[in-house]
């Protein structure tokens, strides 16, 4: 028998294989010995067919067809056919959880720092302690025995008491325990070193064999069919008469079957499967490992333990533990072999013991405790650490639900419901922005993936990122963190004039976007270190990582006075933000007016000249994006500014981190609606500077060959003109509330124009700003952010943006009909504006409290400077079920609750500064 103990010893101090390398099955020898298998009584490996022969042949034809039968795959079909969708066949090359499913640890938290992912964790829950039983009589080997998260610092601890808060909202009982409570809970654990612990009791874990196989009877009870032993050989795509790519058939080993959909649930090998159909797919495949002891007297019936600072977990196995985590050196699995089917890779101990170390700390007792057998499977990782779904841009008809990083199991449930409900309606019920495959801004000639093509097809940036999301799993998510790999893959034209005066940039889906100004100087992002891992050393005397590391905190940032000059700088006189990295397209053609009377909520078919906000809706209502608008008439051949084209033309500017978000939907629905017309991006070639304050239109006379008068120049429009004798096009629009122009210059000529404004502002105290200021000052003036304040199941009346729906009009518009329908059955949640007396940092996920009720949660929240106080949005419901009102708005008494600790709030029907919108005309 071999011990922990003995394990630690035994380890060689071998050097990992460097990430780059393809590693074979590294050999255990040098450790202790241990079984090779995974420590569940059953598996689906004996069952089923043992020849080479399908389990049934395939049809020819399939409204939808499932690749993969794992947890994602399952969970997909199932759900499909409970939709009652018929005609959905699920393939698996081998046998139900083959690949990555049957070795899965199965553990199911339902707390995490995302109000959707709650909402998907929960789901899976009742799937599988719940539905599944009920529908078949059958268990699915859920065990509800509790989940303990482990906090060894103030921030671990206050990480957890944000989730707790956030609980409250979904009904999601959780307890914040001292160390001593702790130990009477779980008395093997040592809690010497505890700050606290955050018990959640109806945790638990689910069985692999027991809840795919339970799916799968479901699913064929409901008419689904389950092929096992029926590999996919290639994807049949074709052309439509619009060129637009779409699914055929599915060719297979045993026969093609034609169909308009495939769903990519093929974990590690989705990769494979998505070049069958000239999709990409950017995952890695990783080893990832955990081992199973002998039997621990006293251990029965402990919940499982998360003890994030040492990146290990402790899942209860009956009478035993299984012990895993993330390392820092993890070994990525590159030639990936179709042939590997319930297949285990040799542990390699080296990179493993880490893990040891920290587990044997919590629970002593495993010092001394015997390692049965050890698990080491593959499993795929992203580069953001989030899941792949959605419709790939490439081609129509292929969805994808794959890239879970090793939470396939917990999020399948959830994310299983959601993708049939984008499969069958054309959009999921929840905000699955996060896990779109085609949300991140790319350039021409086509959208590729959620991250644009220059980091999907560079293999180093995509080892850079999965291997920090790995290495990051555990650690405590900040507010304001950023990643250190797969840096400066973009910048901008102003970029290193910015960095000489001390930009600190964020990353943005490959962009490098100011976040803002150090006065200590420039702090440039470094080459990737690996965190020292894989024989690679560190950076020593790293400024930017430094300023990072002083965003670790709950509390106020040290430099939050340096946010705050930059904030009232732009208030009393006069700030320039560089907004590159926005997306900018056009709509042109003989159709455009007829694509954006459709596309837009509000009227856009005005005079050239004119800027209008708007915002762009689901069938469902939902706000896809918000944007703005602007009429053009036609320019030169090959000019950024203003392109040539036949017909009415149309210029939009749209938020870089949802560039291909809206580029994706606009795709869509001039696909769908066969409108003739074209979306042009001109992203990379324009530059977008944006000087704001009541200094600006006297900064900015002095540098633009125009009159910027209100009569000459009113809020709401645009002009081409030139700045330092370059051609810009001028907008008279505000993000912050403030009067103020966006430039729009040509690429070549950002630094000239820069430099031209900066020199003009420099008597009257102009200041460059970052988006850390926009933050605070675009909520402080009560402006949406989409994805924050505004989701795609957020709905313009809702969010207080009915203004932007032009339903006096008789013009139709996508959406329109669901907004006029709730509009008469009412308002049953409104977006509602707080702030609280006490300066206290919030960020979002803050409970919101009406008399003594839960009643939502805050969505965004930042400190506002000019009125001194926390400001938060957030949307709440009326927990007798009635419409919120305002009258209902105003006659609650409110508090939020930051970190289990509630706040006195005030609610506000307008915004609280500036609400009668003079600023923003020039009236000061």
């Amino acid at each position: 028998m071999s011990y922990m103990s003995r394990a630690w010893r035994a380890a060689a101090p071998r050097r990992p294989p460097a990430p780059w390398r393809s590693p074979r099955a590294l050999s255990s020898a040098s450790g202790p010995t241990a079984e090779k298998s995974v420590p569940y009584q059953r598996t689906l490996r004996e069952e089923g067919p043992g020849s080479g022969e399908p389990s049934r042949p395939p049809p020819a034809s399939a409204q939808v067809v499932v690749v993969g039968g794992g947890s994602l795959g399952c969970q997909t079909t199932y759900h499909l056919a409970k939709m009652g969708v018929s005609g959905v066949v699920l393939l698996e090359r081998d046998r139900l959880t083959s690949g990555t499913t049957w070795h899965t640890a199965g553990l199911l938290w339902q707390l995490r720092p995302s109000d959707v992912e709650v909402e998907l964790l929960a789901h899976t829950r009742d799937v599988v302690s719940r539905d599944l039983p009920a529908e078949t009589g059958l268990h699915t080997g859920w065990v509800e025995n509790g989940g303990l998260f482990i906090a060894s610092n103030k921030q671990r601890l206050d990480e957890y008491k944000r989730l707790m808060s956030l609980g409250k909202v979904y009904g999601v009982e959780s307890h914040v325990l001292t160390p001593a409570q702790t130990k009477d809970l779980y008395p093997l654990m040592n809690t010497d070193d505890l700050y606290g612990t955050l018990y959640v009791p109806k945790d638990g874990t689910m069985d692999p064999a027991g809840t795919c196989s339970t799916l799968a009877r479901a699913a064929t009870a409901r008419g689904a069919t389950i092929i096992e032993n029926c590999p996919v050989t290639g994807i049949q795509v074709r052309t439509d008469d619009f060129g637009v790519k779409r699914v055929h058939a599915v060719e297979t080993a045993h026969g093609t079957i034609q169909t308009p959909c495939v769903v990519n649930c093929a974990g590690v090998w989705a990769r494979a499967l998505g070049r069958l159909a000239g999709v990409h797919v950017p995952l890695v495949g990783m080893h990832h490992a955990y081992v199973v002891t002998e039997r621990i007297e006293g251990i029965q019936n402990m919940p499982n333990v998360r003890d994030h600072d040492a990146s290990v977990y402790l899942r209860l196995q009956g009478d035993a533990l299984s012990v895993g985590g993330y390392e820092s050196n993890p070994i990525f699995w590159e030639e990936v072999s179709e042939k590997f089917a319930f297949s285990l890779f040799d542990l390699d101990w080296d990179v493993f013991m880490q893990h040891i170390e920290g587990a044997v700390n919590r629970v002593p007792v495993l010092e001394k405790t015997g390692i049965k057998s050890t698990v080491c499977g593959p499993e795929s990782f992203t580069a953001d650490h989030k899941p792949l779904m959605g419709e790939a841009p490439e081609v129509r008809g292929f969805f994808l639900g794959c890239g879970f990083n090793s939470a396939g199991m917990m999020l399948g449930g959830g994310c299983g419901r959601e993708l049939a409900h984008w499969i069958v309606r054309g959009r999921p019920e929840k905000d699955m922005y996060g896990y779109d495959i085609r949300q991140v801004p790319l350039p021409a000639p086509a959208p590729s993936s959620r991250f644009h093509h220059s980091l999907t097809d560079n293999n180093r940036w995509i080892r850079e990122r999965s291997h920090e999301s790995y290495a990051k799993n555990y650690s405590v998510v900040f507010p304001h963190d950023e990643p250190l790999a797969g840096r400066n893959v973009r910048k901008d034209p102003l970029h290193e004039e910015l960095l000489r005066q001390g930009c600190v940039f964020q990353e943005r889906h490959g962009w490098e976007r100011p976040g803002w100004f150090s006065p200590e100087g420039a702090a440039p992002v470094l080459d990737y270190d690996y965190y020292g891992a894989y024989g690679r050393e560190r950076h020593r005397d790293y400024a930017y990582n430094r300023l990072l590391g002083d965003e670790y905190t709950f509390d106020f940032p040290p430099h939050h006075h340096v946010i705050k000059n930059e904030c009232l700088t732009c208030r009393n006189a006069l700030a320039l933000f560089d907004m590159s990295y926005f997306g900018k397209f056009y709509l042109v053609g003989p159709e455009a007016t007829k694509a954006a009377d459709w596309l837009f909520s509000a009227d856009v078919s005005k005079a050239p000249g004119s800027t209008v906000y708007t915002c762009m809706l689901n069938r469902h209502g939902g706000v896809e994006s918000d944007l703005t608008v602007s009429r053009i008439s036609p320019g030169a051949p090959g000019s950024p500014l203003a392109p040539a084209f036949e017909g009415d033309g149309y210029y939009l500017a749209i938020g870089g981190a949802v560039a291909q978000h809206n580029w994706s939907h606009i795709t869509t629905v001039l696909q769908d609606m066969k409108f003739q017309c074209k979306l042009l991006d001109c992203s990379e070639e324009l530059g977008m500077m944006s000087i704001q304050g009541p200094l600006s239109r006297a900064v900015l006379q002095e540098v633009l060959d125009t009159d910027l008068s209100n009569e000459a120049f009113p809020f709401s429009t645009h002009k081409i003109t030139t700045a330092a004798g370059c051609e810009v096009r001028a907008m008279r629009l505000s993000f912050v509330g403030e009067m103020g122009w966006e430039l729009h210059v040509p690429q070549a000529d950002c630094v000239k124009v820069y430099r031209a404004v900066m020199e003009a502002g420099a008597r009257h105290g102009i200041a460059n700003a970052g988006y850390r200021a926009i933050d605070s000052l675009s909520i402080e003036k009560g402006y949406r952010h989409w994805h924050a304040d505004l989701r795609p199941d957020d709905t313009p009346l809702e969010a207080g943006l009915a203004f932007t729906c032009k339903l006096k009009s008789s013009i139709p518009f996508l959406g329109r009909e669901a907004v006029e329908a709730q509009k008469a059955k009412g308002i049953f949640r409104r977006l509602v504006c707080f702030t609280t007396e006490e300066k206290v940092p919030m960020f979002g996920l803050e409970a919101v409290w009406r008399d003594g009720k839960v009643v939502g949660h805050i969505r965004r929240a930042d400190f506002g400077f000019a009125i001194d106080k926390t400001i938060a949005y957030g949307y709440i419901r009326d927990p007798a079920g009635g419409p919120v009102s305002l009258d209902f708005v105003k006659s609650g008494s409110y508090e939020l609750e930051r970190m289990g600790v509630t706040f006195p709030a005030r609610a506000h029907t307008k915004s609280p500064f500036d609400p009668d919108n003079k600023r923003v005309k020039g009236f000061y």
